[in-house]
């Protein structure tokens, strides 16, 4: 098959965006497929044999310089000034944006490729490849109506700051306009010939949030590298390792701070993030209330080998997610024999096993039990070796990108023999009502 692979982000390290759109084209190209990945900002890191062209965006959300204002000369048309004026108003309008630039290059280039495989745009504009004669299938994580209700959850109706004047603002009122994207994938997604999600869990959510026919989801499990393996080195004494997006609430970072600090008043430990905190940030101001800043360090811009040493140095993990779709750094510190401590929600147990063998697993959210947990599993090294041992038995047994590949192929394939079986349908039912 000639894919077409779209991603309108694809962080490379952190995150499963980037590392999914990476692995999987390496396996589909090695099992003798030509993926060519179409990415906005951040741009994939891509293996040997992948194509990657670039559909940028204004970068309005760049490391350093987020929700800048561009200058004149670097609006190059509508759409730009659209993504811009969206962006000012409180938007977040990389899928939509993304989706218009795209689908142009596709019509121009309709004949290079066989299908269309788009990783959770799912921008209504998406639809018309099929009338330029393109089949079009994609992946769906999980919904993003989860991390809305998560957000709206945590966020307070009015908040105040002082400053050199008093502000007032409305955070459930932004966070319901920073997701108005979602309109247009509920929109989308049920209009999809074929839906893969890495998850039962997923399913589920993705039938009754978006409400797609269950008949059109294929549940294909995510993969984990070769290269995540257990340490050369003695992990460091007290270290536990967390990798998440430190100011998203979905993550639970919160819960683990919390959990942590009380930890601290009987043990010397170390908390390793591996994320950047927004500077000035909720992280970074909940880290200096709780008086642990001292004792928790941040990790970034890692290379894949800095990574997984780091994640083979840690005594334990955690994993404190109010929900997850899969989590794919769950199963990668399980490949590398870290023991966990997780929490029951979404696609987690599912990654882990039955509570205890891998993992401990704890209620989303409680952070005295999170707490009672990782004290239990910092006290017992021999279960800790033994749960990671049987992490990385489960990694080994589950969890494969070539496997993934095949997989992913085999439906992309139907979905292309489904299309072309209705375009073959169609033109008879034209040349019967001409005759």
């Amino acid at each position: 098959m000639r894919i077409a692979m779209l991603s309108y982000r694809s962080k490379p390290h952190v995150g499963g965006q980037g590392i999914y759109i990476r692995r999987l084209t390496r396996e589909l190209v090695a099992l003798g497929h030509t993926v060519e990945v179409f990415s906005g900002q951040p741009y994939p890191e891509l293996d040997e044999g992948v194509t990657l062209t670039k559909v940028p965006s204004l970068d309005l959300y760049r490391p350093g310089d987020e929700f800048r204002n561009p200058a004149p000369g670097e609006f190059r048309d509508l759409v730009d000034l659209q993504e811009w004026l969206l962006m000012r108003s409180g938007a977040f309008p990389e899928p939509l944006t993304f989706g218009k630039r795209v689908l142009k290059l596709l019509r121009d280039r309709r004949d290079d490729f066989d299908i269309v495989f788009d990783n959770q745009t799912l921008a209504s504009s998406l639809l018309e490849v099929e009338d330029a004669g393109l089949p079009l299938a994609a992946t769906i994580h999980h919904p993003i109506t989860m991390d809305r209700a998560i957000e709206l959850e945590t966020a307070p109706w009015v908040r105040r700051k002082a400053g050199s004047r008093w502000r007032v603002e409305l955070p459930k009122i932004g966070v319901w306009r920073w997701y108005s994207f979602l309109a247009e994938q509920k929109r989308t997604a049920p209009r999809l010939r074929r839906v893969i999600v890495p998850s039962e869990s997923s399913k589920r959510d993705v039938v009754r949030e978006f409400e797609v026919d269950g008949d059109r989801i294929e549940t294909i499990l995510l993969g984990v590298d070769d290269r995540f393996a257990p340490p050369t080195e003695p992990r460091v004494p007290g270290r536990i390792l967390a990798m998440a997006s430190a100011d998203a609430p979905l993550k639970g970072i919160h819960i683990l701070l919390e959990s942590f600090a009380k930890l601290l008043t009987e043990r010397d430990l170390e908390l390793v993030l591996v994320t950047k905190p927004k500077e000035g940030g909720v992280t970074e101001k909940l880290i200096n209330r709780l008086g642990i800043a001292g004792k928790v360090r941040f990790a970034n811009g890692l290379t894949d080998d800095e990574l997984v040493a780091l994640m083979g140095s840690a005594e334990l993990a955690c994993v404190p997610s109010l929900y997850e779709g899969f989590s794919l750094p769950t199963a990668e510190l399980m490949a590398c024999e870290t023991p966990l401590v997780v929490s029951r929600a979404g696609a987690i147990p599912e990654v882990v096993g039955p509570d205890g063998l891998c993992a401990d697993v704890v209620e989303p959210g409680d952070v005295g039990a999170l707490t009672t947990a990782m004290a239990a599993l910092l006290d017992d090294p021999e279960r800790r070796a033994r749960m990671g041992a049987a992490g990385r038995r489960r990694v080994k047994e589950l969890f494969s990108w070539s496997a993934v590949a095949a997989r992913t192929a085999e439906v992309l394939e139907d979905v292309i023999a489904e299309f072309r079986g209705a375009q073959a349908r169609t033109s008879t039912t034209e040349e019967t009502e001409e005759c």
